[in-house]
Parts: structure tokens; C-alpha cells; sequence
């Protein structure tokens, strides 16, 4: 039966079949094969769907390519439109555990208070500030009743555009001028716009194919920021001056090596323009003093092949963060006249249990945020070299630094979160060590984390690693292999994939499934050597982990064989890819969204913006035989044969500069031609977005509840239905929410002003 199945689809498989909608037909479009071979290093690499790859690309205009993925996006549609049901009731679901009106807490940056928030039913954020005084210097309180002013509107910004980004959001040193990117495609080539806050006009200058960040002189009168070359390469930095025509900007810094992209960034103490340049593992920065603008740039250490380090400013010192002595990552200052290597000085010795991913320098404090025994933690440094944590009691947790663009601040904004316990922001006071709440994320529809049961395991690896899991599901979820799972991971870069609350996981929680981080080599969550044995020659790892996670969940009873859905995208997609080739029985759904599935050909295409910076990651199959058999040897769409295979629902965006389109193309083209099932596939391109598909905060969670229904239908649960029921809003209730909120919510009821406790 499987030959026959191959045999016919061999014989569709030599044209590309009708392009065309048509109603009776269900039919998944079939891509045509066109013979392309190529050989190196004396091993012949065939790729017959090659011509998904538009040769004019950025730009996307051969018309077999555009019908092929418009052919794809129509049986999408035509699939998904039984689920169509399904698919609103989860998207309502999800957009009720939203705040239509969610507001930030405010920050005070300079003369005002910046606050960010959503108007009901609207997409994108509205920024507002007011003037500090006495009474808004308290976090605490509401804003004035007047004095409240606009200062951007994303929403006016996005009208009549499929898309929109914002990116960079830099004021000026005199609180007049508002400097921003703008996208309104996904191609991740920003228009660099300045704004009059008073009058709410924009310069008639504007400036093209930057990354939207920017960093303004401490004068005002001069703009840093960089610009993509063609191949999306940021590579080179340029200053403006205000009132003249950027055809006579200064370039300050050009970066000539196509593996390292080039950043900048204001020095916590706004005395510098710290300028990096980077790949994935080696690392070189300079500084400017912001005084002087126009003065040369002063390189803190030459680029050395697997030096990491960052640089921010403390005292008239400088404090970096560096991997030169201990690949976790330890602290050293150098001083502001002779900041070179050999006169850093050590301030925090690197540890084999303690892995360092940010410092902040403040006038009075170095803050440290570091991982230990795979948990985040923050700790604080004073002036007299005393060191303390601040101490969370959930077995796992997210923390992260919140908005703190002040230089010497009297309190530290964090943000906490765990898969029960929603977003939480608080202040800790550097003085006395309390920790104000000032808000606690709101679910509308009702959340009660005592219905719910958090927990860290540890799966042993084929090769006897520990692999740790963060689990979630109802109390009421039965721990006997009968219920369904999902199943993420991601296992690249070092990205840590914390476990944060997420209102859109409780519509499959809710449904019975369990949720499941899997924590896998390639990330660092365990460290940095946790990233080292999870990448180059090491990369299997990463996969035999994720599927040997499965195979543990299974043998505990978590769920069955068959019952677990999978998802995940960009480097995560790979993951999926060889999740589906190594064990394709474990798996009753796979979401692959924007997966970088075509590893070997990408890495062998210099012309790619990011091929060169991804050799360090995944190897350079050009100048090395050996790389290109080990890239092969897992490359998802290298490895697909003869087989039956899982559902599958992947996503693509014709415009994503990082996973370009014709990869998710190809691989599902290839699928369909080889698969010897009936299990349903399906490619959804967005045909005018980029890599985190289309923008809008509701546009992508009716994303998400699509991906939800496929994977509900495909593993024959759409008719079950969610456990949750709406809750009371309580008086206690009442006092996690922020002010913004309060008078729709609890409007006979007197604030609390924050939550305060003592840490020992």
C-alpha cells in the first residue's frame, strides 16, 4: 500500500498541479520537481524543489513561486473552514483572559513619567507621559486627571497597513524629540522617523533601512544610529546632525567582516554610546562619550575567536561583562581614562554554579542577573562591594529586569512570572530591601493558579544527561497516560526557554492537556556548557533530547504514545523537523512555525544575510567536508524519506529576513511528495509579514487559536471542551490590579497603594 501511495505520487509529482482555486477539489496543491544537483566536496547534493527560491530575492516576483504558496494559503483556508467554530471559540477564550485597557506601570525617565498602554478593541500600543511632580513621582498612584499627553499612537502609526512594527523608542535629552522605527512589512528594515512631541510632527526627514534603534547625543543635536547593508547585514553606524541633510551624515564605525552585525546602546549612566559588534560567539566594543559627539571611538578589547563580552558604565568606570576567564561569565571594571584588557581589574570571579546573562551599572548599585541551578536570580552589588539576592520561593519561575532607564534610581522594577503565577511587577528598594508590588497581571475571564499544578522534572538523556522539564496542568488532569500533552522546545543559541505564564496555554490546559517545557541542550539553561553541548558537532543532542523528554513523559504517565502535540518555530522548527524524522510515532500534532528546516542549503548560501554569523552555530559546510556531513546527516529536509508522518500545520512569512520563505515551501513540498499518510498538512504563508507573522495584539492570538484547532481536530479532541469557568471578582482581586484599571473593575472600592514585604 505504501508503494502505491509513492507510485502515485510520483505521477503528480512532475508539474505543479492546478494552481487554482477550486471548490469541489480538496486537494493539497502538488510543487513541481525541476532537477538542480550540485557537488562539493565530492558529495553530490540534489535539491528539486530548489526553484522555490526566488533568484531576485529580497524581492519575491516569479509568478510560479507566488502561485505555489497562494495555491498552499487556499487549501489552508479550505481546511481550516470546518474549524472555523472551533478556532473563534478558542480566540475568544484567549482574548477574554486579555485587559482591553492594559496599561504599564509607570516609569520615571527625566522630567516625566512614560507610561504604555492598549485602548480597547485596539492593536497596538499608545505611549503617554506626564509632567513629575511630588505626587507622580509615586508609582503608586493614578495619573493627573490633565497634563496627560500623547506621545505616539501606534494605532494612528499602523492605519491602513496589513502590518506594522515599532522599534526603538529614544527621547531626547531636552524631552522634545521622539526618535523611532517604523516597518510596514516584516523585512526588519526599519524607517528611522523623529517626532515633535509638542506639535506632533514629524521631521520631513526620514532615513531608510536602519534597525529603528537610535542613540541621541547629550546635547540633542546629533542622532546615532546604524543601517542594513542589501543582505540585511546591520554594518554600519552613522550620526545626524538636526537641520541637515542626512546625505552629509558621519559615518562613525563600518564593520567589514560579513559574520558580525553590528548594534548600539546608551550606557546606563547616558555618558556613552556603547557600540558592539558581534557573532554568535565572539564579541567587540567600542564607546563614544555622548558629551562629545564627534570625537573617535575607544575599542575596550580586540576581537579574540570565543571572546564574549558587554560593557556598561558605573562611576566613571567601566563595567564588563566577560567570558575571558570563565566560559559562565565573570565581572571586571577598567577604568574610564585606560579601559583596556590588561587593565581590567576583577570584581566578580566566574563560577561553575553561577552563570551571569546581564549586569546594569547604576550610579549606586551593579545589578547582576544571573542562573544558578537553572533558576534566574538577581543580585545586588553596592558601592562597599556587599552582595545579596532577592529570594523567590516557587520551585521554577521567570525573572527579568522591567523598564529602568534611570541611572541611579532608588528602586529596581523586575518582573516575575511562573507557569501558575501571572505577570507580577515589582519595585525593590535598594535602601531597605522591600519589595512593592505594583501590579499583578489581570486574567478578566478568571484565573485561580490553585486549580493548577506546577512541576520540575528531570529526564535522563540516551547518553545519561539530565534533562530538566517545567510541567503544568489542572489538579484535576489524571496522571494515568490517558491525557494529552503539549510539548515545547526551542534548543539553540543559548536561549533559555523559561517557564512564564502564558494566558493563551490554559485553552489546551483547560482541555485536559498537560503543558511541557522541554529545557534542552543548545539553550542555557543549565549554563553555558548547556549551549556548548547543544550546538556544532554537538547538535543531535539537542534533538535526542527533546524526543527522549517525550519518551520519559510517557513512561511517568503524563501521557501516551500518539498524544502529544509538539510546537515550535525559527530554530525550534528544526527541532520539529527532526522530531517527525527520528520518531514520528510519538507525535499526534506538529506546529513548525517559520521553521529553519533547510539547514545544509541555507548554511551553504554565502549570499544569505545570516549564513555567515551562523556558521560559529551550526558549522561552515563550505570550507569544511566534515561539517557539511554532520549538517546533512540531520537536516530535516535533507532526511525526509519514504514515510508516514505526523499532522502537520507550519507557518511561513514571504518577507522574513531570518527563516526565508522557501524553506517551510520546500520542506512541506517535499513531504507531500514522500508522505505515505492521509494525516493532514498544511502551509500557511503570510503573504505580506515577516518572521513573527502578522502584527497586532489580537491578529496573533487568533493565530495562536488557530494553531490550537488544528492540533484539537487532528488529534480527534475539538469536541472537548474547556474546564474552566469564569470566577467572582473578589475584593482581593480588586487589589492586584493596577490603578489604571481600577474604576472599571473595582469602582466602589478604596486602593491599596502596594504590597510590601521585608527580605531577610
Amino acid at each position: 500500500m505504501r508503494l502505491m501511495h509513492f507510485i502515485v505520487s510520483l505521477m503528480f509529482s512532475t508539474a505543479l498541479a492546478e494552481m487554482t482555486d477550486t471548490n469541489e477539489s480538496s486537494q493539497p496543491p502538488i510543487a513541481d520537481r525541476r532537477e538542480h544537483v550540485r557537488t562539493l566536496h565530492g558529495i553530490e547534493i540534489k535539491d528539486p524543489y530548489f526553484w522555490l527560491k526566488d533568484s531576485t530575492y529580497p524581492r519575491v516576483d516569479d509568478q510560479d513561486i507566488l502561485d505555489y504558496l497562494v495555491a498552499e494559503n487556499k487549501h489552508f483556508e479550505r481546511y481550516m473552514a470546518p474549524l472555523q467554530d472551533l478556532t473563534e471559540q478558542l480566540f475568544q477564550e484567549i482574548k477574554g483572559r486579555q485587559v482591553e485597557d492594559e496599561s504599564s506601570v509607570p516609569v520615571k525617565n527625566g522630567k516625566y513619567v512614560y507610561q504604555t498602554r492598549y485602548l480597547p478593541e485596539k492593536q497596538y500600543q499608545q505611549h503617554v507621559r506626564w509632567p513629575l511632580d511630588d505626587q507622580s513621582s509615586r508609582k503608586d498612584l493614578p495619573p493627573p486627571a490633565s497634563d496627560v499627553q500623547i506621545v505616539l499612537d501606534e494605532n494612528a502609526l499602523a492605519d491602513g497597513n496589513d502590518y506594522f512594527r515599532r522599534r526603538g523608542f529614544s527621547i531626547d535629552p531636552t524631552d522634545g524629540l521622539l526618535a523611532y522605527g517604523v516597518d510596514f512589512s516584516g523585512n526588519e528594515r526599519y524607517t528611522l522617523r523623529v517626532l515633535d512631541i509638542a506639535l506632533n510632527e514629524h521631521s520631513p526627514i526620514e532615513i531608510p533601512n536602519t534597525t529603528g534603534e537610535s542613540v541621541w547625543s547629550n546635547d540633542g543635536k546629533h542622532l546615532f544610529y546604524v543601517v542594513n547593508n542589501e543582505n540585511w547585514r546591520p554594518f554600519r553606524v552613522l550620526r545626524h546632525t538636526l537641520g541637515t541633510d542626512t546625505s552629509e551624515d558621519a559615518v562613525v564605525y563600518e564593520e567589514h567582516d560579513d559574520g558580525f552585525f553590528v548594534d548600539i546602546d546608551r550606557s546606563t549612566s547616558r555618558d556613552f554610546l556603547i557600540l558592539s559588534t558581534a557573532s554568535n560567539v565572539t564579541s567587540e566594543v567600542r564607546v563614544l562619550s555622548l558629551d562629545s559627539p564627534d570625537s573617535e571611538l575607544t575599542l575596550i578589547a580586540s576581537r579574540r575567536a570565543q571572546h564574549e563580552y558587554e560593557v556598561d558604565h558605573h562611576r566613571n568606570q567601566f563595567v564588563i561583562r566577560t567570558n575571558d576567564h570563565h566560559k559562565n561569565f565573570g565581572l571586571v571594571v577598567a577604568s574610564e581614562d585606560d579601559p583596556t584588557i590588561d587593565q581590567w581589574q576583577p570584581l566578580l570571579e566566574g563560577s561553575d554554579v553561577r552563570y551571569i546573562t546581564d549586569v546594569r551599572a547604576f550610579g549606586s548599585h551593579i545589578v547582576i542577573a544571573a542562573r544558578e541551578n537553572g533558576l534566574e536570580t538577581i543580585q545586588i552589588l553596592d558601592i562597599n562591594g556587599q552582595r545579596k539576592s532577592i529570594p523567590f520561593s516557587e520551585s521554577t519561575y521567570s525573572l527579568w529586569f522591567g523598564s529602568n532607564p534611570e541611572s541611579d534610581p532608588n528602586v529596581l522594577r523586575i518582573e516575575y512570572s511562573s507557569l501558575t503565577t501571572p505577570e507580577t511587577t515589582y519595585d525593590y528598594e535598594f535602601e531597605t530591601g522591600n519589595l512593592h508590588v505594583r501590579k499583578v497581571q489581570r486574567i478578566p475571564s478568571g484565573h485561580d493558579p490553585q486549580h493548577y499544578v506546577t512541576e520540575r522534572a528531570f529526564a535522563t538523556a540516551r547518553d545519561g544527561v539530565q534533562v530538566p522539564i517545567s510541567l503544568l496542568y489542572r489538579e484535576d488532569t489524571p496522571r494515568d497516560g490517558t491525557a494529552p500533552l503539549y510539548l515545547y522546545g526551542y534548543g539553540a543559541y543559548g536561549a533559555t526557554m523559561d517557564p512564564y505564564f502564558r494566558t493563551t496555554i490554559l485553552s489546551m490546559v483547560d482541555r485536559g492537556f498537560v503543558y511541557a517545557i522541554a529545557h534542552i541542550r543548545g539553550g542555557s539553561e543549565l549554563g553555558y556548557h548547556w549551549y556548548e553541548s547543544g550546538k556544532l558537532r554537538n547538535r543531535t543532542n539537542t534533538f535526542n533530547d527533546f524526543i527522549d523528554v517525550a519518551r520519559f513523559l510517557i513512561d511517568e504517565q503524563y501521557t501516551a504514545t500518539g498524544q502529544i502535540a509538539i510546537a515550535g518555530g525559527s530554530a525550534g522548527g528544526s527541532l520539529m523537523g527532526a522530531a517527525i524524522n527520528q520518531a514520528p510515532e510519538l507525535w499526534g500534532a506538529v506546529a513548525a512555525h517559520v521553521p529553519f528546516v533547510d539547514i545544509l542549503n541555507t548554511m551553504l548560501d554565502d549570499s544569505l544575510p545570516l549564513t555567515p554569523i551562523e556558521w560559529p552555530e551550526w558549522g561552515n559546510p563550505i570550507e569544511s567536508k566534515k561539517d557539511l556531513e554532520y549538517i546533512r546527516s540531520y537536516s530535516p529536509y535533507d532526511q525526509l524519506e519514504v514515510a508516514a508522518y505526523p499532522p502537520l500545520f507550519v507557518t511561513a512569512g514571504l518577507n522574513d529576513p531570518r527563516v526565508t520563505y522557501w524553506e517551510p515551501a520546500k520542506w512541506v513540498a517535499k513531504i507531500r511528495y514522500l508522505k505515505t499518510d492521509e494525516n493532514p498538512l498544511v502551509l500557511k504563508t503570510e503573504m505580506g509579514a515577516g518572521h513573527g507573522g502578522k502584527s497586532g495584539r489580537y491578529e496573533a492570538l487568533r493565530e495562536v487559536a488557530e494553531e490550537y484547532a488544528f492540533i484539537l481536530n487532528a488529534m480527534g479532541l475539538a469536541d472537548q471542551g474547556s474546564q474552566n469557568r469564569p470566577e467572582l471578582i473578589t475584593r482581593d482581586d480588586c487589589y492586584h490590579t493596577i490603578w489604571i484599571q481600577w474604576f472599571a473593575v473595582c469602582p466602589n472600592l478604596e486602593p491599596k497603594l502596594s504590597i510590601s514585604f521585608e527580605i531577610q
